[in-house]
Order: C-alpha cells, then sequence, then structure tokens
C-alpha cells in the first residue's frame, strides 16, 4: 500500500480488497441475528411525501419574506429538508421501502421534485456501482476525477468553489465511467418530471420560491457544514490505511442516520432506522474504527487544512 499523509498530487493506491465485505462475514458468523435488521421500511414513504410537502410550503412561506430572510431559511432550515430528501433517495436507490424496483424509483423521483435538478436515476445507477467497484477509478464515480483533483488543489478557496459546485462536478464525472449507460428511459422521465414540477412551482408560487429550493438543495451538499457529508464518508482525513469513515454526531437525528457509513457499507441491506442497532449489536467491530463527531469541525477541517485535498482518496487497480 502506497499511503502517505499529505500526499495532495496523486490518489492513495491499494492493492487490497475494500474491508465491508470480509468483516460484514465475520460479523455474521459472530453475530447471525444481524441478519434479522436486513429489511425494509416502509415509514420511509409517508417520511419521504411529509418532506417533500414541507418544502414546498416553505417555498412559499420564504417567497412572500425578503430576500435575506429567503437566504437565511434556504441556509439553516430548507438545507436539512433538502439533505433529509437525499437520505431518502438513497434508501429508494437500495430498494429499502418497497418490495418493488418500480416503486422505489417512483419514491425516489418524487424525493428528488425540491432538489429541482434530476438526479435520481443517476444516483441510483452510479452509487450501486460505488457499492461494488469501490476505489476502483473507472467504475467508481463517488471518487473525484483527476483533472477535478488538480483543478482544486488544496486551496481554501478553491474547495469553497467545490463545495458550491459539488453537483456540478459530481454529474460530470459520469462522462468517466463509460461501462454504465448514461441515459434511458427511466433518465428521461426523470428530467420530464423535474421540468413539470419547476415549472409548477414557479406558476403557483413564483420565482423567489423556485429559488429558495435551489438554494436549499445548494447549501445542503456544499458550502455548509452538512457538505462535511460527502468528506466524511471517503475522505483519508485521519489514518490514511481508513478509507471509509462514520459520523455519529448529533445531525444524524435530522439525516436519518447517514452519518452510520461505514455501518450502511457493510450491510447495504439494512435500513436508516436500523444501523444504530448494528452498530450496538456488534460494538467491537465499529469502535475500533476512526470516525467524525462533529461535521461543523471536519467542513473547517477540510477547508483550512492543507494537508487534504481531492486527492486524499483510497482507489485500487484490481476490479
Amino acid at each position: 500500500m502506497n499511503a502517505q499523509a499529505g500526499n495532495t498530487h496523486e490518489f492513495f493506491v491499494t492493492d487490497v480488497s475494500a474491508p465491508h465485505a470480509s468483516r460484514a462475514s465475520q460479523m455474521l458468523k459472530k453475530y447471525p441475528t444481524v441478519k434479522e435488521l436486513f429489511g425494509r421500511n416502509f415509514l420511509t414513504f409517508p417520511i419521504t411525501v411529509g418532506l417533500v410537502a414541507a418544502q414546498v410550503y416553505l417555498s412559499y412561506v420564504f417567497a412572500s419574506l425578503p430576500w435575506w430572510a429567503l437566504l437565511l431559511g434556504a441556509y439553516f432550515v430548507g438545507a436539512f429538508i433538502s439533505h433529509a430528501l437525499f437520505v431518502m433517495i438513497h434508501e429508494c436507490s437500495h430498494q429499502l421501502v418497497f418490495k418493488s424496483h418500480t416503486a422505489n424509483r417512483l419514491l425516489g423521483l418524487i424525493a428528488n421534485f425540491p432538489h429541482l435538478l434530476p438526479s435520481y436515476i443517476s444516483f441510483e445507477k452510479y452509487h450501486l456501482k460505488h457499492h461494488a467497484f469501490q476505489g476502483i477509478y473507472d467504475l467508481d464515480s463517488d471518487l473525484p476525477s483527476r483533472w477535478e483533483a488538480r483543478l482544486i488543489r488544496p486551496n481554501f478557496f478553491m474547495k469553497c468553489l467545490w463545495l458550491m459546485l459539488f453537483p456540478i462536478f459530481q454529474a460530470i464525472r459520469i462522462f468517466r465511467i463509460r461501462s454504465t449507460k448514461a441515459f434511458d428511459a427511466w433518465t428521461i422521465l426523470n428530467f420530464i418530471t423535474q421540468i413539470a414540477f419547476g415549472w409548477a412551482v414557479v406558476y403557483f408560487l413564483g420565482w423567489k420560491a423556485l429559488l429558495y429550493m435551489a438554494l436549499s438543495f445548494s447549501f445542503s451538499v456544499g458550502l455548509h457544514p452538512l457538505g462535511a457529508r460527502w468528506v466524511q464518508e471517503h475522505y483519508l482525513t485521519e489514518d490514511p490505511d481508513q478509507e471509509t469513515y462514520s459520523y455519529y454526531g448529533p445531525l444524524n437525528h435530522v439525516s436519518f442516520n447517514v452519518g452510520y457509513h461505514n455501518e450502511h457499507h457493510d450491510f447495504p441491506a439494512i435500513p436508516w432506522n436500523k444501523l444504530p442497532d448494528l452498530k450496538n449489536a456488534a460494538p467491537e467491530f465499529y469502535d475500533s474504527l476512526r470516525s467524525h463527531r462533529s461535521w461543523t469541525k471536519l467542513f473547517i477541517q477540510f477547508l483550512t487544512d492543507r494537508n487534504i485535498s481531492l486527492f486524499s482518496r483510497m482507489i485500487r487497480t484490481d476490479k
């Protein structure tokens, strides 16, 4: 393994497989009852619909307020709802709500509405590939592109720019993953439904309501402590030999336990509400791993620490 702290010019390289399958196998041998946590959580359906309805209502409320209030509302309220909807999208992509793949996809399209950009279908395709081929540069779109990492550099202002434009950088990465078909009938449907939703918001609620949703989405994945989630999951911020990190801070309560990332990678068939139960059932497998307690602290660390760059990721060459 080539892993040197502060590497800012190339990814870390390993010839070791991702740790999740082997750790899951060990856990199942020691704690076979872990299988009882597998399944679906139907409550994700009403929660998703409620979050979408809340965001639509708040867009109506903040559209009637001054611009400064709209901006603060998007940052301190809307961003958390938008981020929670990302978690619901994540659950749908893993088929953890309904038995029917189609039903999960339809709910994912609904959860995508307030984000405005048509991203659910693409997320499902490329996120599942991330699980299957973690760290394989040509197959894992969660990895930054090399040109992206060279462009941003370990520079405070460039990192801010990267977080502000994170959805754009992430969308461009899919063209690197040539083994996956980027467009199909579901992708087109995703585009149509998002355009229709955006038009309806403007028609019934006005442009300021649309702006509130756009800002909420931007903050939820970008220049906001919530944006540290993308750094928390796989950036080598603590240990150059550990490529996946969990977050156990209080924001899990409003982010539906999405911080339990090692747990999720070990057992993607466990829904969000039971991930803490997994950690409690097999504490020795997780307590020994490095983890994060504050997204805000990590957010500041990522922006200010010149030893952390977009190259602070682990890649493997053996599929």
